[in-house]
């Protein structure tokens, strides 16, 4: 009997840890509960932390993935998802909290895949920017009729149209002359917009973020950089013209690995769309002040999934989001050095084509996402005579480049009284 019972229980073990997972939409309380819990599963490789408070007070929690939490490894390129800005639009934040759950459930049965994403990518999900928003929405629940009913903060203002206008700058700059990358914000910046947005620029300037996406609702369409596009008057009318970034091509492409993975069919009705928004947003922020490059996916046309239908949209989109992961190791990546090889951080990588910089971080690793081709890279620091290479880049891994830059010699121009004397 005891044979039977010991088989009897492992049995009833093995149910318990097969059994399939609840798809539900979870309120504040929740959601915290969820970080920690797999925290607590996968603690080797997770850390929870806060970026800042809601206007109610409601802490912005981040879950971090990587083989060294809570540090930045040379030439790991970090990279973020952020859900539930709109605090109506809730497809996204559930899909972070599975993945969240997904991304250690895989990495404990060492899938191979998952174990090299998360040994050679520092991951941060954060999976809402309004949490005040997202209990108004929550509390009326998905049947009713109120469409935009949560969808601001406690204060009424919409988060993705907070950020500083920086836009304006980046028209003027490409007509008139002035950088391209890394544009200042207002002296004032702080004092005009909300809590949420106030932290969360805090936390995309604390770190070397090369590539991030938003998540939101209300259509199906990957949207990249600009969302503001250039406006021209036209006897008294306004007309937005087509005002593609630098990178447009890259962005496309990696709107497209999104849209149709290899090997997910059902995520074929996701298209590629500009916008022509006339308020700047988030992705243009990144785009303009950080080296991150970041795009909007828009999940389903649907604001408030019912919760039975959550299940089916995380199979569908589940490639998806381990897909866009995996899309930031590609292009170059290395670390600028001077002659005695300690770190230049702040050098400025150029490429010849491609009217847009990035810089290296404080480690001096610096990454730039590039489409397979032959490019001209230039690495410039203050003091220091810059360098120049030419490189091939695949459709695999990164190629790395690394750069040692040596201290510029001073020119030395004689004085007249100097050649006066060598005359003498």
């Amino acid at each position: 009997m005891s044979g039977l019972l010991s088989v009897f229980l492992h049995l009833c073990l093995l149910c318990k840890l097969a059994a399939p997972v609840t798809f539900r939409h979870r309120r504040y309380d929740d959601l915290v509960r969820t970080l920690y819990k797999v925290h607590n599963e996968c603690p080797h490789i997770t850390r929870v932390y806060s970026v800042g408070r809601s206007v109610k007070g409601r802490h912005l929690y981040v879950l971090e993935f990587s083989d060294y939490p809570g540090i930045h490894e040379p030439l790991e390129p970090e990279v973020k998802y952020v859900g539930n800005m709109h605090g109506n639009e809730v497809l996204g934040r559930e899909l972070l909290l599975q993945l969240s759950e997904f991304l250690c459930e895989e990495f404990r049965n060492a899938n191979p895949r998952i174990l090299r994403l998360v040994q050679d990518t520092r991951i941060h999900i954060m999976p809402s920017m309004n949490p005040d928003g997202y209990e108004v929405a929550a509390a009326q629940g998905p049947d009713a009729s109120g469409y935009l009913v949560g969808r601001n903060n406690a204060n009424g203002v919409d988060l993705n149209r907070n950020f500083p206008d920086l836009n304006t700058y980046i028209y003027y700059n490409e007509k008139y002359g002035g950088p391209n990358h890394h544009l200042p914000l207002p002296d004032n910046w702080k004092s005009q917009v909300e809590p949420e947005t106030r932290a969360v620029i805090q936390w995309i300037r604390s770190l070397n973020f090369v590539l991030s996406a938003n998540l939101h609702g209300g259509a199906v369409v990957a949207n990249y950089p600009y969302d503001k596009s250039l406006e021209h008057r036209f006897r008294g009318y306004r007309r937005t013209a087509n005002t593609p970034t630098p990178d447009d091509k890259l962005f496309q492409t990696v709107c497209r690995a999104v849209a149709c993975p290899a090997g997910n069919v059902g995520l074929t009705r996701v298209t590629q769309a500009k916008s022509v928004t006339q308020d700047p947003g988030m992705q243009d922020f990144n785009y303009l002040h950080t080296n991150c490059f970041e795009i909007t996916l828009e999940l389903s046309c649907d604001k408030f999934p019912r919760q039975e239908e959550l299940h089916r949209e995380w199979l569908g989109n589940r490639e998806a989001l381990i897909q866009f992961l995996e899309q930031v190791h590609h292009g170059i990546k290395g670390i600028v050095l001077d002659e005695n090889n300690n770190y230049l951080p702040k050098a400025v990588i150029a490429v010849s084509g491609i009217n847009h910089d990035v810089t290296s971080g404080d480690h001096g690793d610096y990454f730039r996402l590039l489409l397979p081709g032959t490019y001209t890279v230039t690495a410039t620091a203050p003091g220091f005579d810059p360098k120049t290479v030419t490189v091939t880049v695949g459709p695999g891994e990164p190629k790395r480049v690394d750069f040692h830059l040596r201290r510029s010699i001073p020119q030395v121009t004689e004085s007249p009284a100097q050649h006066l004397e060598a005359d003498s």
